[in-house]
């Protein structure tokens, strides 16, 4: 079974760099919000966006963004290494985001604690969308991973069928070359030279 889109490394790598700002996007968002109550006011709203109370989903999109690029840099072994981190930064952003959705309380109690030095939450943690985007980018990670893995030995055939090997030109073939682009009675310099060194003349018939 083949997948044509990801048969191409230049998809593979703009579908991984594309997820990679998709997870920064989704962890730059609010994904918790709750109140505390302070000496100063009874209720303060405090929120925590999605890199402070997940922290792995901004390391697994940077993971993402750096894979992504070595994949367009690196030769046919590594590239196996890059689409295999990347996927591991897929699970990092889906887990982290999990770890969150399953129990956002001490994500918020650690953000109240930071904004207001205050850990006693007085709400219920209204959890928003960004963490379930998180997750669905950390899976779309891990596939586009493994379906650029199936379609990887095409791109081998394909950029194989560009590739021509340069044999290096002999330094007989060189002056040969050289020699033919040579108007017919003009002197080498090369030429002259050898003569100077054995004391001839370079001009001489």
């Amino acid at each position: 079974m083949t997948f044509p889109a990801l048969r191409s490394r230049s998809r593979a790598l703009a579908l991984l760099l594309a997820l990679g700002v998709l997870a920064f996007g989704t962890g730059a968002a609010t994904w918790l919000t709750t109140t505390v109550a302070t000496a100063l006011e009874p209720e303060v709203t405090v929120t925590a966006s999605g890199t402070a109370a997940a922290p792995g989903v901004g390391a697994g999109a940077l993971v993402l963004l750096a894979a992504g690029v070595a994949l367009a840099l690196v030769g046919r072994v590594a590239r196996w290494v890059a689409l295999a981190v990347a996927a591991a930064a897929g699970v990092l952003v889906a887990a982290s985001a999990s770890a969150v959705l399953a129990d956002p309380v001490p994500a918020a109690t650690a953000a109240a604690g930071e904004a207001t030095g205050v850990t006693d939450l007085t709400s219920a943690v209204a959890v928003s969308v960004w963490p379930w985007a998180a997750v669905a980018v950390g899976v779309a990670a891990v596939v586009v991973a493994a379906l650029a893995a199936l379609g990887a030995r095409d791109w081998t055939a394909a950029s194989g069928r560009h590739e021509r090997a340069v044999a290096p030109r002999t330094d007989a073939e060189a002056d040969g070359g050289a020699a033919a682009d040579r108007p017919e009675g003009e002197l080498d310099t090369h030429d002259a030279w050898d003569s100077l060194t054995r004391g001839e003349d370079p001009t001489g018939r």
